[in-house]
């Protein structure tokens, strides 16, 4: 811990700073409504990329269910707030959706990932996620197919940016610990991992039940800041919007999903006045993208305070 200290400082002091950073051009008019709404959709797609990523980068599942865990916090926030419309509703709303969505994680995980993998685990995973969806859409407690409309806006970009920077600590705390070594043990080689007596399906679960609380966090601060929300808002091509990102970004870097939600986020807001030829900008820029950097815009590079001390350390020691 002491030995680390300067680095979870450093850490410390960008998430202050950036905060700091946002807070100042918003009061000084540089940051509109229009761009706030484009940095809350980024942090709202860096939380569900980022735990996409640690299933599919870290432990090496193919998963394409993650919307239907995004819908379970979105709904969970959007009932209990419209009864409870205040801010220890919403964070009451926010543990009830990422509990709903660890339960329901673990049992698809537990019934997939011991026959399943590759392509079978992603369409297996794809199904559960229509299930929720279907579930969702024939209840009359979350409004059917018409959706729940009105619900109380009680989280702000301050939220938002918040919950990035504890969901990210926490994925990356893990990642680098034995846990994690362990998860990335088993997408190494699964059967050298279980010689090596390490219990594949449950590190397999761990990644995967993470990953969709985190997605479920995202779902909650999704339906309390736009405020509307419908089944269709969760469908087949919301996971594979996140899975873009992931894949752009880079299978298995934290650093690059961050860059990936973020260009991605600025294009498509840029790319509005283009109207209908937004899409097709949009799909022929991510074409390019790939063709030119099939690996992602980072590969799995992460960036380290500790490298970055290091390289100093050793050019100010080349000089002396």
């Amino acid at each position: 811990m002491k030995a680390n200290l300067k680095y979870i400082l450093s850490w410390l002091a960008v998430m202050v700073l950036g905060f700091a950073l946002i807070d100042v051009l918003i009061l000084g008019g540089v940051i509109d409504t229009f761009i706030e709404n484009m940095l809350v959709t980024i942090g709202i797609n860096i939380i569900l990329a980022t735990g996409l990523n640690l299933i599919i980068g870290f432990s090496g599942q193919f998963s394409l269910g993650h919307a239907g865990f995004m819908a379970i916090g979105a709904y969970a926030t959007a009932i209990i707030t419209q009864y409870w419309s205040t801010e220890m509703g919403f964070i009451i709303s926010l543990f009830v959706g990422i509990a709903l969505a660890a339960i329901i994680a673990a049992i698809i995980g537990t019934a997939t990932f011991i026959r399943l993998k590759g392509d079978y685990l992603a369409i297996a995973t794809l199904g559960a996620a229509e299930i929720i969806r279907n579930v969702i859409n024939n209840l009359k407690i979350t409004g059917g197919s018409s959706g729940m409309f009105n619900i109380p806006q009680l989280c702000s970009w301050p939220t938002v940016y918040v919950l990035v920077c504890i969901t990210t600590v926490i994925l990356l705390n893990f990642i680098r610990s034995r846990d994690g070594r362990a998860i990335k043990a088993v997408r190494e080689d699964e059967i050298a991992a279980s010689a090596m007596g390490i219990n594949t399906t449950k590190w397999k679960l761990a990644a995967f039940v993470l990953g969709g609380a985190t997605a479920a966090i995202a779902g909650s601060l999704h339906a309390s800041y736009l405020q509307t929300i419908a089944p269709s808002d969760f469908g087949i091509m919301e996971s594979i919007s996140i899975l873009v990102i992931v894949v752009l970004g880079g299978v298995g870097s934290m650093t690059g999903t961050f860059l990936a939600a973020t260009v991605l986020g600025v294009l498509d807001t840029v790319l509005q006045n283009f109207g209908s030829l937004r899409m097709v900008i949009y799909a022929i820029a991510l074409i390019l993208i790939m063709i030119f950097k099939p690996s992602g815009l980072l590969g799995n590079w992460e960036f380290s305070f500790k490298n970055l001390f290091a390289r100093f350390t050793k050019k100010k020691e080349a000089r002396s």
